[in-house]
Protein backbone atom coordinates (compact mmCIF):
# COMPACT_ATOMS: atom_id res chain seq x y z
CA UNK A 1 0.00 0.00 0.00
CA UNK A 2 1.29 3.44 -0.96
CA UNK A 3 0.56 6.11 1.67
CA UNK A 4 0.97 9.88 1.51
CA UNK A 5 1.71 11.11 5.04
CA UNK A 6 1.78 14.54 6.70
CA UNK A 7 3.37 15.65 9.98
CA UNK A 8 2.85 19.14 11.43
CA UNK A 9 2.36 18.53 15.15
CA UNK A 10 5.28 20.66 16.36
CA UNK A 11 7.88 23.14 15.10
CA UNK A 12 9.04 20.93 12.22
CA UNK A 13 6.84 19.90 9.31
CA UNK A 14 7.24 17.07 6.83
CA UNK A 15 5.56 15.06 4.11
CA UNK A 16 6.42 11.55 2.94
CA UNK A 17 5.36 8.69 0.72
CA UNK A 18 5.83 5.15 2.03
CA UNK A 19 5.02 1.85 0.40
CA UNK A 20 5.05 -1.56 2.07
CA UNK A 21 7.62 -0.60 4.70
CA UNK A 22 9.82 1.41 2.33
CA UNK A 23 10.33 5.17 2.31
CA UNK A 24 9.96 6.39 -1.28
CA UNK A 25 10.24 10.14 -0.67
CA UNK A 26 10.26 12.64 2.16
CA UNK A 27 10.47 16.40 2.57
CA UNK A 28 11.30 17.79 6.05
CA UNK A 29 12.01 21.26 7.33
CA UNK A 30 12.29 23.08 10.64
CA UNK A 31 12.41 26.75 9.68
CA UNK A 32 9.93 28.29 12.10
CA UNK A 33 7.62 29.24 9.25
CA UNK A 34 3.94 28.53 9.78
CA UNK A 35 2.81 25.14 8.52
CA UNK A 36 -0.13 26.76 6.74
CA UNK A 37 2.46 28.28 4.36
CA UNK A 38 4.80 25.34 3.97
CA UNK A 39 2.99 22.00 4.27
CA UNK A 40 1.09 21.82 0.98
CA UNK A 41 3.96 23.26 -1.13
CA UNK A 42 6.20 20.59 0.43
CA UNK A 43 3.75 17.89 -0.65
CA UNK A 44 3.54 19.29 -4.18
CA UNK A 45 7.31 19.67 -4.61
CA UNK A 46 8.07 16.24 -3.13
CA UNK A 47 5.64 14.42 -5.39
CA UNK A 48 6.85 16.32 -8.46
CA UNK A 49 10.55 15.75 -7.74
CA UNK A 50 10.02 12.05 -6.98
CA UNK A 51 7.72 11.67 -10.00
CA UNK A 52 5.02 10.12 -7.83
CA UNK A 53 1.49 10.88 -9.08
CA UNK A 54 -0.83 11.94 -6.30
CA UNK A 55 -3.46 9.57 -7.69
CA UNK A 56 -1.10 6.62 -7.13
CA UNK A 57 -1.40 6.96 -3.35
CA UNK A 58 -3.88 4.55 -1.77
CA UNK A 59 -4.44 6.48 1.47
CA UNK A 60 -3.59 9.74 3.24
CA UNK A 61 -2.20 9.66 6.78
CA UNK A 62 -1.54 12.43 9.28
CA UNK A 63 -0.16 12.87 12.77
CA UNK A 64 -3.50 13.62 14.44
CA UNK A 65 -2.08 14.43 17.86
CA UNK A 66 -1.07 15.11 20.48
CA UNK A 67 0.94 18.23 19.79
CA UNK A 68 0.50 21.87 18.93
CA UNK A 69 -3.24 22.51 18.62
CA UNK A 70 -2.74 24.80 15.61
CA UNK A 71 -0.24 22.48 13.93
CA UNK A 72 -2.50 19.48 14.38
CA UNK A 73 -5.49 21.32 12.94
CA UNK A 74 -3.46 22.36 9.88
CA UNK A 75 -2.27 18.81 9.27
CA UNK A 76 -5.66 17.19 9.77
CA UNK A 77 -7.39 19.76 7.55
CA UNK A 78 -4.82 19.21 4.79
CA UNK A 79 -5.14 15.42 5.03
CA UNK A 80 -8.93 15.57 4.97
CA UNK A 81 -8.87 17.80 1.90
CA UNK A 82 -6.47 15.53 0.03
CA UNK A 83 -8.38 12.37 0.97
CA UNK A 84 -11.70 13.92 -0.07
CA UNK A 85 -10.29 15.13 -3.39
CA UNK A 86 -8.72 11.74 -4.16
CA UNK A 87 -11.61 9.69 -2.78
CA UNK A 88 -9.16 7.77 -0.62
CA UNK A 89 -9.35 6.55 3.00
CA UNK A 90 -7.47 8.37 5.75
CA UNK A 91 -5.47 7.41 8.82
CA UNK A 92 -5.16 9.51 11.96
CA UNK A 93 -1.92 8.38 13.60
CA UNK A 94 -0.67 9.04 17.13
CA UNK A 95 2.17 11.55 16.94
CA UNK A 96 3.94 9.68 19.74
CA UNK A 97 3.66 6.33 17.98
CA UNK A 98 4.91 7.88 14.75
CA UNK A 99 8.07 9.17 16.44
CA UNK A 100 8.58 5.73 18.04
CA UNK A 101 8.36 4.13 14.57
CA UNK A 102 11.20 6.35 13.44
CA UNK A 103 13.44 5.12 16.28
CA UNK A 104 12.30 1.48 16.35
CA UNK A 105 15.74 0.33 15.23
CA UNK A 106 17.13 1.20 18.68
CA UNK A 107 16.49 -1.57 21.20
CA UNK A 108 15.31 -0.33 24.58
CA UNK A 109 12.54 1.63 26.26
CA UNK A 110 11.50 4.46 23.93
CA UNK A 111 10.32 7.44 25.95
CA UNK A 112 8.40 9.56 23.44
CA UNK A 113 7.85 13.10 24.65
CA UNK A 114 6.50 16.42 23.46
CA UNK A 115 6.54 19.60 25.54
CA UNK A 116 2.94 20.15 26.71
CA UNK A 117 3.82 23.22 28.81
CA UNK A 118 2.53 23.65 32.38
CA UNK A 119 5.28 21.27 33.67
CA UNK A 120 3.85 18.41 31.62
CA UNK A 121 4.80 16.40 28.56
CA UNK A 122 2.70 14.45 26.10
CA UNK A 123 4.14 10.98 26.48
CA UNK A 124 3.88 7.31 25.59
CA UNK A 125 6.28 4.46 26.30
CA UNK A 126 7.21 1.75 23.82
CA UNK A 127 9.44 -1.30 24.06
CA UNK A 128 11.61 -1.54 20.94
CA UNK A 129 13.22 -4.84 20.04
CA UNK A 130 14.64 -5.93 16.69
CA UNK A 131 12.75 -3.18 14.87
CA UNK A 132 9.40 -4.07 16.43
CA UNK A 133 7.40 -1.96 18.85
CA UNK A 134 5.23 -2.92 21.80
CA UNK A 135 3.15 -0.11 23.25
CA UNK A 136 3.41 0.01 27.05
CA UNK A 137 1.21 3.02 27.87
CA UNK A 138 -1.55 5.01 26.20
CA UNK A 139 -0.88 8.51 24.93
CA UNK A 140 -1.15 10.83 27.92
CA UNK A 141 -0.33 14.23 29.36
CA UNK A 142 1.88 13.55 32.38
CA UNK A 143 3.97 15.65 34.74
CA UNK A 144 7.74 15.29 34.65
CA UNK A 145 7.61 14.24 38.30
CA UNK A 146 5.20 11.37 37.61
CA UNK A 147 7.11 10.29 34.51
CA UNK A 148 10.38 10.20 36.44
CA UNK A 149 8.79 8.12 39.22
CA UNK A 150 7.54 5.64 36.63
CA UNK A 151 10.83 5.36 34.74
CA UNK A 152 12.80 4.96 37.94
CA UNK A 153 11.25 1.50 38.32
CA UNK A 154 12.51 0.26 34.94
CA UNK A 155 15.96 -1.21 34.41
CA UNK A 156 15.71 -1.04 30.62
CA UNK A 157 17.87 1.30 28.56
CA UNK A 158 15.86 4.52 28.23
CA UNK A 159 15.98 6.34 24.90
CA UNK A 160 14.32 9.75 24.68
CA UNK A 161 12.60 10.75 21.43
CA UNK A 162 10.66 13.83 20.34
CA UNK A 163 10.78 17.60 20.61
CA UNK A 164 10.32 17.23 24.39
CA UNK A 165 13.24 14.81 24.72
CA UNK A 166 15.76 17.42 25.85
CA UNK A 167 13.36 18.66 28.53
CA UNK A 168 12.91 15.10 29.83
CA UNK A 169 16.63 14.38 29.55
CA UNK A 170 17.52 17.29 31.81
CA UNK A 171 14.79 16.47 34.33
CA UNK A 172 15.61 12.76 34.50
CA UNK A 173 19.36 13.29 34.92
CA UNK A 174 18.67 15.69 37.79
CA UNK A 175 16.89 12.80 39.52
CA UNK A 176 19.72 10.38 38.83
CA UNK A 177 17.84 8.38 36.18
CA UNK A 178 20.15 7.17 33.43
CA UNK A 179 18.88 7.89 29.91
CA UNK A 180 20.09 8.85 26.46
CA UNK A 181 18.86 11.04 23.65
CA UNK A 182 18.10 9.46 20.29
CA UNK A 183 20.63 10.56 17.64
CA UNK A 184 19.74 13.83 15.88
CA UNK A 185 18.43 12.19 12.70
CA UNK A 186 15.99 10.06 14.75
CA UNK A 187 15.17 12.55 17.49
CA UNK A 188 12.24 14.41 15.96
CA UNK A 189 8.96 13.17 14.58
CA UNK A 190 8.65 12.87 10.81
CA UNK A 191 6.08 11.99 8.18
CA UNK A 192 7.94 8.76 7.42
CA UNK A 193 7.08 7.50 10.90
CA UNK A 194 3.48 8.53 10.31
CA UNK A 195 3.44 6.45 7.14
CA UNK A 196 4.86 3.35 8.80
CA UNK A 197 2.38 3.64 11.68
CA UNK A 198 -0.44 4.08 9.14
CA UNK A 199 0.57 0.84 7.45
CA UNK A 200 -0.07 -0.94 10.76
CA UNK A 201 -3.47 0.75 10.99
CA UNK A 202 -4.31 -0.35 7.47
CA UNK A 203 -3.42 -3.95 8.25
CA UNK A 204 -5.73 -3.91 11.28
CA UNK A 205 -8.62 -2.24 9.41
CA UNK A 206 -8.06 1.14 11.05
CA UNK A 207 -8.41 3.38 7.98
CA UNK A 208 -11.41 5.73 8.05
CA UNK A 209 -13.34 7.88 5.58
CA UNK A 210 -11.99 11.41 5.26
CA UNK A 211 -15.04 12.83 7.04
CA UNK A 212 -14.19 10.84 10.19
CA UNK A 213 -10.61 12.09 10.48
CA UNK A 214 -10.34 14.24 13.62
CA UNK A 215 -7.60 15.80 15.77
CA UNK A 216 -6.66 14.31 19.15
CA UNK A 217 -5.66 16.94 21.71
CA UNK A 218 -5.52 14.98 25.02
CA UNK A 219 -6.11 18.24 26.90
CA UNK A 220 -8.74 20.93 26.62
CA UNK A 221 -7.83 23.88 24.41
CA UNK A 222 -7.13 27.28 25.95
CA UNK A 223 -10.53 28.52 24.78
CA UNK A 224 -12.24 25.54 26.42
CA UNK A 225 -10.35 26.06 29.68
CA UNK A 226 -11.34 29.73 29.78
CA UNK A 227 -14.97 28.85 29.04
CA UNK A 228 -15.05 26.18 31.75
CA UNK A 229 -13.50 28.51 34.32
CA UNK A 230 -16.05 31.19 33.44
CA UNK A 231 -18.90 28.72 33.87
CA UNK A 232 -17.59 27.62 37.25
CA UNK A 233 -17.48 31.23 38.42
CA UNK A 234 -21.00 31.87 37.14
CA UNK A 235 -22.32 28.75 38.89
CA UNK A 236 -20.66 29.71 42.18
CA UNK A 237 -22.27 33.17 42.27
Amino acid sequence: MRILSLESSARAASAAVTEDGRLLAQSWQCTGLTHSRTLMPMVQDMLRNAEIPLASCDAVAVAAGPGSFTGIRIGVAAAKGLAFAMDRPAAGVSTLEAMARGAACMDGLLVCAMDARRAQVYNALFDARDGRLTRLTPDRAISLEDLAAELEKSEKKKILVGDGAQLCYTGLLEKGIACTLAPPHLLFQSAAGVGFAAEELARSGGLVPARDLAPVYLRATQAERVRNERRKKEQST
